[in-house]
């Protein structure tokens, strides 16, 4: 009646969890974002096949080389980025860790034809739901559209890595993950001490 299923196997103390972020650390973004929305134009067949190569080609990538990197260097903080879309998540770790986050619009890697499909108002349901859920958790800089708040919200599948890691230790983490064959991290904010708000998105 009752089933149990057991994932994989971790040394205690070994484990990297979602609430150790600290202020002063920096968040690294494995892989780009935007497979929902472009996944949701591929259903409806109002994507290019190319564009949807290549978000296929990234939920294919495992994060394994991106969990070795950060296991190597040590990180305080990480958790992957799937259904509840990048902010989601980043909302968790800066709720668990007591911490807030500042977020640069402009440093957030995006998937090839993503911004395309988004002005056109195409987004999986979970996508809204998302940014719904969010509420005031955010702080939205006010030249930041809609169509921005959908993106940074959307439910990714088979998403990277978000990873909290002390500023001395970023060199070294960029590094291991391009050793690692992770290419394209990128550095898309830092941690602050905890406000009101968890997330203040900046341009």
């Amino acid at each position: 009646k009752y089933g149990l299923a057991v994932t994989g196997l971790i040394k205690p103390g070994d484990q990297i969890t979602n609430s150790g972020a600290k202020p002063g650390d920096v968040l690294v973004l494995t892989k780009p974002i935007g497979t929902g929305i472009i996944t949701t134009a591929g259903k409806n067949q109002a994507v290019d096949a190319d564009v949807l190569a290549g978000a296929v080609a990234v939920m294919e990538t495992l994060n394994k080389g991106a969990s070795n990197a950060m296991g190597h260097v040590g990180v305080n903080a990480a958790t992957d980025v799937t259904g509840f879309g990048l902010l989601g998540h980043l909302n968790a770790m800066m709720q668990g860790s007591g911490t807030s986050a500042l977020v640069y619009w402009s440093k957030v890697p995006l998937l090839p034809g993503l911004w395309q499909l988004a002005e056109q108002g195409i987004a999986p349901g979970g996508t809204q739901r998302n940014l719904d859920s969010l509420g005031h958790s955010v702080r939205w800089q006010e030249s930041l559209s809609h169509t921005v708040q959908v993106v940074l919200s959307d439910a990714q599948t088979s998403g990277g890595l978000l990873i909290s890691v002390a500023r001395d230790k970023l060199d070294v983490l960029l590094e291991q993950l391009a050793g690692h064959g992770v290419a394209g991290a990128a550095v898309i904010g830092e941690v602050m001490e905890g406000k009101t708000w968890a997330i203040e998105v900046d341009s």
